[in-house]
């Protein structure tokens, strides 16, 4: 099952998600193709996150996700809060419940920006992931989502909780993945200028969907405010690519 680039990887159709009665995601409809790069924006609460639940298959929906078949999908949530004495290692996390070379391995962490001298890199194998910095561990997370080379990443907020100069560094990170492996990404973003300067498509959210296209042509000061209620773009910062 060879992907061919500009070939469609994912079909949304009047997807909806309920809980207890109440609609938290409603009537989206988006499509994906090979090789693109997909935001969803939108203020707290907005379903964002249900959304990707959704699209791994992790709750119940009505409506159609049509993923192409024998798909693989890596994800890298939001935030996972570890233990400063949590007993695993680096080299534990990462091959937990997948398998991996070291070759495969080493490939990984120099692409997340992880890689020493060989001598650097088993120690750091071995160090336990409660030590690790903040950017560390989301290398780390990363790294255990190319483990098996997906067709697409899902990334929850992938900056979160990370200094802007962190920021940066994973934003550049993430478009040379992009790049060398022709990946396919949807991205959970709360800075517009990202979405403008690095996505090919967004879906603007906000409990139903408002806005679906190329950035420059939807992301207008009407559906900002639609979205957020204010003009947030002033507040956000500029990303060098």
């Amino acid at each position: 099952n060879i992907l061919l680039m500009g070939e469609e990887i994912l079909k949304v159709e009047k997807l909806t998600v309920e809980f207890y009665g109440q609609k938290v995601v409603k009537d989206v409809n988006f499509s994906l193709k090979k090789g693109e790069v997909l935001a969803v924006v939108g203020p707290n609460g907005a379903g964002k996150s249900v959304l990707f639940r959704a699209l791994l298959g992790l709750i119940p929906y009505s409506g159609t996700i049509r993923w192409q078949k024998k798909i693989k999908i890596g994800y890298v949530p939001q935030k996972l809060a570890i233990e400063k004495n949590f007993p695993l290692t680096v080299g534990e996390f990462l091959t937990l419940n997948k398998r991996s070379s070291k070759e495969e391995l080493r490939g990984i962490l120099k692409l997340v920006g992880l890689a020493g001298s060989g001598d650097w890199e088993n120690a750091f194998l071995h160090k336990k992931i409660g030590q690790l910095s903040m950017g560390q561990f989301q290398r780390v997370l990363i790294a255990h989502s190319l483990i098996g080379k997906p067709d697409v990443l899902l990334f929850d907020e992938p900056t979160a909780g990370v200094d802007v100069s962190g920021e940066e560094t994973i934003y550049q990170l993430f478009k040379k993945m992009q790049k060398s492996d022709k990946l396919t990404v949807i991205l959970i973003s709360h800075d517009l200028n990202v979405v403008h300067d690095f996505t090919d498509n967004v879906l603007c959210l906000n409990g139903e969907q408002i806005c679906f296209g190329r950035p420059h042509e939807v992301l207008d000061h009407k559906t900002i405010h639609k979205l957020y209620g204010e003009d947030i773009s002033e507040h956000a910062h500029h990303h060098e690519m």
